[in-house]
C-alpha cells in the first residue's frame, strides 16, 4: 500500500499535519477548512491519556500548531514536539523540547529516545510505523487517529495512500496491548476515523505479581 502524509487540514499535503495552516498544495475548500476548525485538542487523545504515566514524557509526532502538545502539557506531562513546519513550532517551544525535521524525507530524528506516550493525529506516513512502537517505553502508550477508508465518499483526503485501511491500526499494534480501537464515521465535520491507543506492557520489574493483572481503566 502506497503511503503519504495527511493534513491537519484534511488534504494530502508535501509535508507533516498542521493545526493552523494547510501545506503546499493542499485543498482550500470549505469542507477542508472545516477540519481546520478543529482547534482544541482530540476527545480520543483526551480520554486515553489518562493511561500515560503521571508526569511522563510524551511526543506528539508531526504536532503542527500545538493543539495538542499544548493540552498534554497543561496536564503535566513533559512534551516534545516533531513537525517539519518551523514556523508552526516556533511559539511552541516554551512548552517543551521542539525538534523541527522532515519525517518522511529523512531520517528518523530522536534515534534511541523512548517515550511515555506517543501521539499522532490526522498524519498517515506508514514507513514510520516501526520507529513509532520502538520509541515506546516500557508501559508507553500509543495513541493515533487520522482518516479511514471511506473519507473519499465525503471529501478530503480521498486517495486510498492517505487513508487507513479496515484494520490498519490493529495490524500495526502487534505484539502491543491494545486498549482500545475503533473504526467508523464521526460528524461534524463528517469524517471516517480509525484510531487506536495500544500499550507495550511494562517490564518484569514493574510487575507485581501479588497484585494480579494490570488494569488498564476505561
Amino acid at each position: 500500500m502506497p503511503s503519504g502524509p495527511v493534513s491537519e487540514a484534511g488534504a494530502p499535503g508535501g509535508g507533516a499535519a498542521r493545526d493552523t495552516a494547510a501545506p503546499l498544495g493542499a485543498a482550500t475548500s470549505d469542507h477542508c477548512a472545516a477540519y481546520a476548525a478543529l482547534a482544541g485538542p482530540s476527545p480520543w487523545v483526551q480520554r486515553w491519556s489518562a493511561l500515560i504515566r503521571p508526569g511522563g514524557h510524551v511526543l506528539d509526532l508531526a504536532c503542527g500548531g500545538g493543539r495538542h502538545l499544548r493540552w498534554l502539557a497543561a496536564q503535566g506531562f513533559v512534551v516534545t514536539g516533531v513537525d517539519r513546519n518551523a514556523d508552526a513550532v516556533e511559539p511552541l517551544r516554551e512548552l517543551g523540547e521542539i525538534v523541527v525535521a522532515d519525517l518522511e524525507g529523512g531520517p528518523w530524528p530522536l534515534p534511541g529516545r523512548r517515550f511515555d506516550a506517543v501521539v499522532v493525529t490526522h498524519y498517515l506516513w506508514r514507513p514510520l510505523f516501526p520507529a513509532i512502537r520502538a520509541a515506546l517505553a516500557d508501559g508507553g502508550l500509543w495513541i493515533h487517529e487520522t482518516f479511514a477508508a471511506g473519507q473519499e465518499t465525503v471529501g478530503r483526503p480521498s486517495r486510498p495512500d492517505f487513508l487507513l485501511q479496515p484494520g490498519e491500526l490493529l495490524r500495526e499494534a502487534e505484539g502491543l496491548r491494545v486498549v482500545a480501537y475503533e473504526d467508523g464515521f464521526l460528524d461534524a465535520p463528517p469524517r471516517f476515523v480509525q484510531r487506536i491507543a495500544a500499550m507495550r506492557e511494562p517490564g518484569p520489574a514493574a510487575i507485581v505479581p501479588s497484585a494480579g493483572p494490570l488494569r488498564h481503566p476505561l
